[in-house]
């Protein structure tokens, strides 16, 4: 599918032409592609242009998932993906991915522009336990209703790896926003 709001190499123009769009201030990078400097970044630009990353078997998890949700304000880069579907994937050698071949519950994916991702939920979840702490707590003390629905994911789920961890900065995240205080977690221990 072809947008008129996102450019990837070799579709309509090449990765040359791409590199000067951008040199002239008319382009600009996102995911893996390139969008209009003037156009909206949306939750669906942000899934649409990590397309050709992912294909039908991969979803957009972790870090990455949190910048398509808005959750997260910076691209990541590397950008994580993990097995969506019950046969695994070979993936190529790629400096753009991180894979996780661990297989996504589908109860934790949703679809936005045709690109698996984790849902806002699992994300926030993924990032307070693993990922990044620091993102998670600017995230869930952004949206405390999405943090407690965090929080009960990994209730839900005792044996998960690092939820005592997850819980913690969920907590802390939740009770700074209400005291309105503006500290992050510094720290980042497993």
């Amino acid at each position: 599918m072809v947008s008129p709001f996102l450019y990837f190499p070799g579709e309509r123009l090449s990765l040359a032409e791409l590199t000067a769009a951008c040199l002239d201030g008319l382009l600009v990078g996102i995911g893996a592609g390139y969008m209009p400097a003037d156009a909206a970044e949306t939750a669906w630009m942000r899934a649409r242009s990590l397309a050709p990353l992912t294909g039908t078997r991969l979803a957009v998890v972790r870090l990455s998932a949190g910048w398509v949700h808005g959750g997260v304000m910076l691209e990541p880069s590397p950008h994580h993906l993990q097995r969506a579907g019950e046969r695994r994937v070979r993936v190529a050698h790629d400096a753009r991915v991180v894979y996780h071949d661990v297989r996504l519950d589908p109860a934790d994916t949703i679809e936005i522009a045709g690109v698996a991702v984790s849902t806002p939920t699992r994300s926030l979840a993924d990032l307070a336990r693993l990922d990044e702490p620091a993102a998670a707590f600017a995230w869930a003390s952004a949206d405390p209703e999405l943090a407690e629905r965090a929080r009960t994911w990994i209730r839900e789920r005792p044996r998960i790896p690092y939820g005592r961890r997850g819980l913690e900065i969920l907590d802390g995240a939740t009770a700074s926003g209400a005291l309105g205080e503006a500290a992050t977690p510094t720290t980042t221990t497993r």
